[in-house]
């Protein structure tokens, strides 16, 4: 449970590839307990917009907010309160899954126990397996069960449920809710909205 409110707002928010705008005069706001969820075509900016709400990219035009601040001028304290996962499972591969959910939650200074995680993501047989001998969906699996250990408040996803099947693909979404349940804040860009979109408070097309 978070024990503090926070908001995630975005004003006027203008994105160009090249020399075509993806969009333009985009504002929402998302207070604590709610979840965004992204749509649109390939191409239309989706992954970008992610990358502006992290702070990884700029927008040509507007402003993303944390707490009433800034994003590009986070301390380190509120930068560690958004978590990012992209297309990318972030992984080492000469880690095994217990070795990679360890480190993720060293840096978060957890020190819960693992079983029980390890089994919601069907990985218990696998864990002391390296990465790099999984299958896709044991990777996406693995790299959203370190992303579920670290302490964020804020979640940022980027087609979650990626080479899961039904079950992963449930996981995930109860996992969206529980997050937003606790006082969390998600955004979730995604072709799969139909699996989601119940836990979503607005929807974002671009």
């Amino acid at each position: 449970m978070f024990n503090e409110a926070a908001s995630l707002k975005t004003k006027s928010l203008e994105v160009w590839r090249g020399g075509l705008c993806l969009f333009e005069g985009l504002d929402f706001t998302l207070e604590s307990g709610q979840v965004a969820i992204v749509s649109g075509a390939n191409g239309c900016g989706k992954t970008t917009l992610l990358r502006i709400l992290s702070g990884m990219n700029q927008a040509a035009g507007g402003y993303v907010t944390w707490r009433g601040e800034k994003i590009h001028r986070l301390n380190a304290e509120s930068q560690a309160e958004i978590a990012y996962q992209g297309h990318l499972d972030g992984l080492k591969k000469e880690f095994t899954v217990l070795e990679n959910l360890r480190f993720y939650q060293a840096m978060s200074n957890q020190k819960k126990p693992l079983e029980s995680l390890l089994e919601e993501l069907r990985l218990g047989p696998y864990q002391n397996r390296q990465v790099r001998y999984l299958s896709a969906g044991q990777r996406r699996r693995a790299a959203l069960g370190c992303m579920r250990v670290k302490t964020a408040k804020l979640w940022l996803l980027d087609e979650p449920l990626t080479n899961l099947d039904t079950k992963g693909a449930s996981l995930i979404s109860s996992w969206i809710s529980e997050h937003a349940k606790s006082g969390g804040i998600a955004v979730v860009a995604t072709h799969q909205r139909e699996s989601l979109i119940q836990t979503a408070t607005i929807e974002i097309e671009l």
